[in-house]
């Protein structure tokens, strides 16, 4: 059985297609996923199709191994032929509402946020939860110039009831100003991806979080 949406939200692991050390993206989730990760993203923007298909499908039968969660980023149609949990959506992808539309009432649809009115329509389309979109710097976001900060998290913490997750720069170290500052939990790429042990460091984030 997988644990209540909200606990699992509290540590969020993103997948990267380079930054794993040369293990290779399955087994370094694996290694997060045996450390206690319960929610896992395959984020992958330079995927052939088919290519992100057979990532979806091995890190889907991955993922239902440990009891955890799964969603694709933007691609919707991989969610669906994967039979993933969900998917998470930006911006500039396909409105949360229309996706609740295609997907069904049990799917977790996730948006990403920066702005006060985007908080409000992602719940207002039936998004699950959001995402604080670039709290700190990072290499992994080059799309975004400007990093959010503490007092806008904490601002749009307080816009929506959904439960929040503080994505961009985030390591053990800062997690705990995010979490005060009104997130449900953290979304991390870098910080697990590309450690020398993706175990040690679940682990650090696990405690952090009180997990």
């Amino acid at each position: 059985m997988k644990p209540d949406l909200r606990k699992a939200l509290k540590l969020y692991l993103v997948t990267d297609p380079v930054l794993h050390r040369g293990r290779g993206v399955e087994a370094t989730c694996e290694e997060a996923l045996k450390a206690g990760v319960r929610f896992v993203q395959l984020r992958d923007k330079n995927a052939s199709t088919r290519s992100l298909y057979d990532s979806a499908l091995a890190l889907r039968n991955l993922c239902n191994k440990y009891s955890s969660y799964f969603v694709v980023n933007d691609r919707i149609d991989i969610a669906m032929a994967v039979k993933a949990d969900g998917v998470h959506l930006g911006q500039s992808d396909m409105p949360a509402d229309v996706a609740r539309a295609i997907m069904g009432s049990e799917a977790i649809i996730g948006v990403s946020v920066r702005t006060v009115d985007e908080a409000e329509k992602a719940k207002a389309d039936g998004a699950d939860y959001i995402a604080a979109n670039l709290v700190f710097s990072t290499e992994t976001k080059k799309d975004i110039k400007e990093p959010l900060g503490l007092e806008m998290v904490s601002t749009l913490s307080r816009a929506s009831s959904l439960p929040m997750i503080a994505i961009g720069g985030i390591n053990p170290e800062n997690t705990a100003l995010v979490i005060n500052a009104g997130c449900a939990g953290v979304a991390v790429v870098t910080a697990v991806m590309n450690s020398d042990s993706p175990a040690l460091q679940v682990e650090r984030f696990l405690r952090v979080l009180n997990c």
